[in-house]
């Protein structure tokens, strides 16, 4: 009995390239015979001005999620913005201020010790309460091993309503937190919010402290301009290229790479590229330090 589909091995055309109404009716008709398959056929789509870019860029997003684990975007253990439940409000809440995240998490005689997780947004109690107490704020925090995937994890997220996680090692460690945005943007790009760059703001916006928020897009040739540096752009175009460059890698949020007079701390980012970039001068460094850190990270 004949096929009525011929299959790719019983091809007529065994040395041609299929055209993409081939590839869709063996898409159609049986099973894909490899995620590299499937993936071609929709970057064919794409070629075809059938699929727009956005949309093939988080189909393959989806499909980085499958692959990667919770240490792979993870913040790690040293870069986490985390509270001392020893502190007392007036002590932390400027640091909450400063960080500006939605929840933080709580730990009791060092980092090993997380005891839960305080939400920003409870600490309004602080100011209409005569007595907060912060232990009987804090929500449970949940415990992952570094090896969970992205995917289970995302699903465990939407099922326990929660955002946020603590990542541990193989001996009970804390080795560093994942949040829900995390791995989103793992699918979808960058997620901006009320403190991310407004339209009309361009890629450089100075900040009250004395900082600058740039874009990690910015071309290296405005980023000299504007800060009367001479960075190189022969081996990369963008300020985040030449940072992503000095860590040989592509580095995690809230890791700190100093290059010249500069030290540049990412804001935001995924598994792929940075995003945002926090940029301070320090006008007494003049020289690039890497002795005792670890591929050019800084730690304060």
């Amino acid at each position: 009995m004949n096929e009525p589909y011929p299959s790719r091995r019983h091809s007529d055309k065994p040395h041609e390239k299929r055209s993409l109404l081939e590839r869709l009716t063996d898409f159609i008709s049986h099973e894909p015979e490899s995620r590299d398959e499937l993936l071609e056929v929709l970057q064919d789509a794409h070629e075809r001005n059938l699929l727009d870019a956005d949309s093939l860029s988080m189909i393959e997003g989806v499909f980085q999620v499958s692959d990667l684990c919770a240490r792979d975007i993870m913040i790690p253990r040293a870069q986490m913005d985390a509270i001392n439940i020893a502190e007392t409000p007036a002590e932390f809440i400027p640091f909450v201020l400063e960080k500006a995240h939605s929840r933080y998490p709580v730990y009791e005689g060092n980092r090993d010790n997380i005891i839960g997780v305080l939400l920003a947004k409870d600490l309004l109690r602080y100011y209409a309460e005569e007595e907060f107490d912060v232990r009987g704020m804090l929500r449970p925090a949940v415990f992952i091993p570094e090896s969970k995937r992205l995917n289970v994890l995302l699903h465990d997220f939407r099922v326990n309503r929660n955002h946020i996680a603590i990542v541990v090692d193989e001996y009970g460690g804390v080795a560093g937190l994942i949040t829900i945005e995390d791995v989103l943007e793992q699918i979808v790009g960058d997620i901006e919010d009320e403190y991310d760059f407004d339209e009309e703001a361009g890629n450089i916006m100075p900040s009250p402290d004395g900082k600058f928020r740039v874009r990690a897009l910015t071309g290296i040739e405005q980023f000299n301009e504007e800060f009367g540096t001479d960075f190189s752009d022969e081996e990369v175009d963008t300020i985040g290229g030449l940072v992503t460059h000095r860590f040989g890698r592509v580095p995690h949020r809230g890791e700190k790479v100093r290059i010249d007079d500069f030290v540049f701390e990412i804001l935001r980012g995924d598994a792929r590229q940075i995003h945002v970039l926090l940029v301070r001068r320090v006008p007494n460094l003049t020289q690039q330090s890497h002795s005792g850190d670890d591929e050019g990270e800084l730690r304060d």
